[in-house]
């Protein structure tokens, strides 16, 4: 085993936080920052871009302490070096975890700096219009054919970096409903359009299918030698992608030390280079390279990654909090939660520990939120007033893309505003209607970020990687396998062959066969 594999619930540092938490959880804190002048000083990280406030938290000088602890009792800087190394640390499927070495500048590895020139060289000519279609004319849309971290990551940067994008429209087509398929279909020309096929087996159901949807539309207008003109496939299954028609030369690699949700900085960002060319795509994977060795060679105490982690930990095991929210506060990044459900969720969402044994405590925090200031108007009703915990992690931006500093000011007056209001509520303030009464002492990060830039997104994107794989070795979980995800595919394979043969009696569950029967009905 690479990883140390040490119960959490059995260290002198948890139990030393159970006694901590005893006298702390009841205790409003709102006073503390009068008590402790340099509170906000004492609990801050200053990094590059980056200002990360954690001082409205439900915690002392004691609770950090004991959570460093902690990090030290688990063996956290032993399984860094693990994971950065190369070691197998993906235990279960027998895979080494390296989605970092696709942004290691210092020592990159030949096939990644190969890929890397394929990938600008392939790009530049769809961006510049030297790569025609079969009709001679250049490229226009983009379109984008995955699911998961296939769809998920590429997507969600280019809406974050939309303002750096050039004249190509991208569009990304996931879900099997076939509806959304032939809406994105009905505003595309044939003559003009790219199509890159995303998976890395060349088998993923959904994935194929829409292919083979869109690949019959393509033949309606073309023959199918243009096929290589108007599709390029993301994958390490070569003959598979050759056998739809793709020529090798189109076929980007994908390396096997690379899961699906942590991907896009591999040839799955191939749809974001051509959406917002390379020089962009690099300078990402530069802020993340930086993040990298900033999470690698940081103490704790001021290592970014590891204190939001950490902080995690605080909410979920002790006071028992299921869910964390983040709030994003620019509409650039509409998509960032949705990215971040699968990277938290799928890689933390595990109830057996690095030794096989079932886990007698919380793992893996729900992870939800959308973009501010709409969810002020939304759910923050439910954290400022309900009775369940949220910690929320609230970004922001210092500087606007486009210069409209009097929106931005009401824009960023609005997120400094919210985690003092969660905090302090009505504490100490003479309230005679109850319903106006808000108990405050709600935590809340704050990332301060100068710029939406390329450069800082490629590191908050890595800050929370390397967040929750801090989780994970605390929870003693193997947070880079998926078995969860393939049980629900091995069902759907005996359904669908029941819809097909119309022969809903193959089916053992009885719900889910008068189901099929109404199904079929109609």
């Amino acid at each position: 085993m690479f990883l140390p594999a040490i119960n959490p619930t059995k260290t002198k540092a948890w139990q030393a936080l159970e006694n901590h938490f005893q006298k702390i959880s009841e205790q409003q804190l709102q006073d503390i920052f009068e008590k402790d002048a340099d509170r906000a000083n004492h609990f801050k990280i200053e990094w590059q871009n980056f200002y990360v406030d954690y001082s409205k938290n439900r915690i002392t000088k004691e609770t950090i302490s004991q959570l460093l602890k902690l990090a030290d009792e688990v063996k956290l800087k032993e399984a860094i070096y693990q994971q950065f190394s190369g070691k197998k640390i993906n235990e279960t499927e027998d895979r080494a975890v390296l989605h970092t070495a696709l942004r290691d500048f210092e020592n990159m590895k030949p096939v990644v700096k190969a890929t890397l020139q394929k990938m600008e060289l392939f790009s530049e000519g769809i961006v510049s219009g030297s790569h025609k279609g079969f009709t001679g004319k250049p490229i226009t849309d983009v379109v984008n054919i995955g699911i998961g971290g296939s769809h998920l990551g590429p997507e969600m940067v280019t809406e974050a970096l939309h303002f750096y994008r050039n004249h190509l429209k991208t569009h990304f087509i996931a879900n099997i409903d076939g509806d959304a398929v032939a809406e994105i279909l009905s505003e595309l020309n044939p003559e003009t359009t790219l199509f890159i096929i995303v998976s890395k087996s060349f088998t993923t159901q959904e994935t194929i299918a829409n292919a083979i949807v869109v690949k019959e539309w393509f033949l309606k207008s073309a023959s199918e030698a243009d096929i290589q003109k108007h599709f390029v496939a993301v994958s390490a299954n070569i003959e598979g992608a050759k056998e739809f028609g793709i020529s090798e030369a189109n076929i980007f690699p994908m390396q096997d030390w690379v899961g699906g949700r942590f991907s896009l900085w591999s040839s799955v960002g191939l749809s974001i280079c051509c959406a917002i060319s390379f020089k962009n795509f690099e300078a990402m994977l530069k802020g993340a390279y930086e993040m990298d060795n900033h999470f690698k060679n940081e103490d704790f105490a001021g290592n970014i990654p590891v204190i939001l982690a950490l902080l995690s930990i605080w909410y979920n095991n002790f006071f028992k909090a299921e869910s964390e929210a983040v709030v994003a506060y620019s509409q650039y990044l509409h998509k960032l939660v949705p990215y971040l459900q699968q990277a938290v969720m799928e890689s933390n969402g595990k109830s057996v520990d690095r030794n096989g044994e079932k886990i007698d405590y919380q793992s893996g925090m729900i992870v939800w939120g959308n973009v501010g200031s709409n969810s002020q108007h939304a759910y923050f009703q439910l954290l400022h007033q309900g009775t369940k915990l949220i910690p929320t992690d609230f970004i922001g931006f210092s500087q606007s893309l486009h210069g409209n500093k009097e929106n931005h000011n009401i824009l960023m007056a609005n997120f400094f505003a919210q985690t003092e209001a969660l905090w302090e509520g009505t504490h100490h303030k003479n309230i005679e209607n109850s319903f106006k009464s808000f108990d405050g002492n709600k935590p809340t990060n704050t990332i301060l970020i100068k710029k939406l830039s390329p450069k800082n997104l490629g590191s908050l994107i890595a800050l929370y990687e390397h967040k929750l794989f801090v989780q994970g070795i605390i929870w003693n979980i193997f947070s880079y396998d998926q078995w969860g995800v393939e049980l629900g595919k091995t069902v759907a394979k005996g359904t669908l062959r029941a819809i097909e043969s119309k022969d809903p009696s193959k089916i053992k569950n009885q719900s889910t066969a008068n189901l099929l029967k109404k199904f079929m009905k109609e």
